[in-house]
């Protein structure tokens, strides 16, 4: 075939270009999954909101607001150049930026659940958390693929300090939150990153299981100098541990949720006719959203929705085997982890699997700030695509728009 060159261009004309680079299995997937993140947060607020004197559509209006933003947001990242993610500058202000939003959030944050993790800007709230996760890929992909760029592994570099000491830092300040959730996301972030920088398995599995354990020692010593009270995390232990035990208290999201998908069985008792978003459980629109979903879509939607998340995971992975960057492939494979960890925190919780953690479900639960970050993070991946997908069409090899 012949080898076809691409013109550079700028501004609308390369937007209007990558438009046609764009890859189905990751844009597909991802605005289903909002729509119905849509859909669902209507239906699982409204009869709340209703009876405690709002408007029925408050969170309707808020999430679709959400979804836009979150859709202009995929659309710039992926069509902002790539490089410039990488820039010095860049880093370097994400950095101060990521540690003075978790400082604060610390010493003026809103408490929600008995965490710490909100900062409240007038109208909106931003959860610092979340950016948090995309920051780690950036950054650390940025530092491991340079180190690789030296000929050197990311482990036994002197040049791994500085990073890994900057993310137990502020792994700790998340915990100090504290945010089991948060923390426990981020550190498999980095943990997957590690291992999938081919450095030797041995360190690199004391690694791993070294780094998240250096974090819980300090989690550990803050609590018994009393700068942390882990009450709330406890009763949340307890009620996994033994739900109908402490159905009156602790246990009843569990055993509420329990109810929920009981009842919904295979195909759910239809959209708007849940029973326990009546007040019987708490939060849902956000972390037992996927209760609510199961009771009224029941089995049949629930796996809907799981399909297409591992649509959009399966194709980040691809996509990262398929680079011949080890920068694009680990901001692949981080990302794939971020979705996969946070899907199954979810669910976990919401089954009994796992403690409640407070985690929210892509694309599905209510939030400003997970929108923003998860779309971000389709977009860089559809970035990637599109140059892979350019490449392919100037070294003369058949294109496929979405392979």
């Amino acid at each position: 075939m012949k080898k076809i060159k691409l013109r550079p261009r700028h501004g609308l004309a390369t937007i209007k270009q990558n438009f046609h680079f764009g890859d189905y299995y990751l844009m597909v997937p991802y605005l289903v999954l909002c729509l119905i993140g849509i859909v669902m947060v209507y239906s699982s607020s409204a009869a709340i909101q209703m009876q405690n004197g709002g408007t029925p559509q408050a969170y309707l209006i808020k999430q679709t607001i959400y979804v836009i933003l979150g859709v202009l947001v995929l659309l710039f990242c992926a069509n902002y150049p790539l490089e410039h993610y990488r820039h010095r500058r860049f880093l370097e202000y994400s950095t101060v930026g990521m540690g003075f939003l978790l400082a604060v959030v610390l010493l003026i944050g809103k408490a929600v659940n008995g965490a710490k993790g909100w900062l409240n800007l007038g109208p909106i709230n931003i959860q610092p958390v979340e950016f948090c996760k995309l920051y780690f890929i950036l950054y650390l992909a940025d530092r491991m693929a340079r180190a690789r760029q030296q000929g050197k592994h990311f482990l036994l570099s002197k040049s791994s300090w500085g990073p890994l000491i900057l993310a137990a830092g502020y792994l700790i300040l998340i915990l100090v939150q504290p945010d089991t959730g948060g923390f426990a996301i981020n550190a498999c972030i980095i943990a997957v990153m590690i291992l999938a920088c081919d450095i030797r398995w041995g360190k690199a599995i004391t690694a791993v299981i070294g780094f998240p354990l250096l974090v819980y020692f300090g989690l550990q010593l803050a609590i018994i100098n009393g700068w942390l009270h882990g009450g709330y995390r406890i009763q949340r232990f307890i009620a996994f541990m033994n739900p109908f035990g402490n159905a009156s208290g602790s246990g009843s999201q569990l055993v509420n949720s329990y109810y929920a998908i009981s009842n919904g069985g295979i195909f759910g008792v239809g959209l708007g006719n849940s029973v326990q978003k009546m007040g019987y459980l708490p939060e849902p629109n956000t972390d037992f959203i996927m209760a609510i979903t199961s009771e009224e879509l029941g089995l049949v939607g629930v796996t809907v929705i799981l399909v297409l998340l591992l649509v959009l995971i399966c194709r980040m992975i691809q996509l990262g085997v398929k680079s011949q960057s080890l920068y694009q492939s680990l901001i692949c494979y981080g990302s794939a982890t971020f979705f996969t960890i946070e899907t199954f925190f979810n669910i976990g919780g919401v089954l009994g699997l796992l403690p409640i953690t407070g985690v929210t479900f892509p694309f599905i639960s209510y939030g400003g700030s997970s929108m923003l970050v998860l779309s971000a993070t389709v977009g860089i991946i559809m970035n990637i695509s599109i140059r892979q997908n350019k490449a392919q069409l100037e070294i003369g090899e058949p294109f496929l728009p979405t392979d």
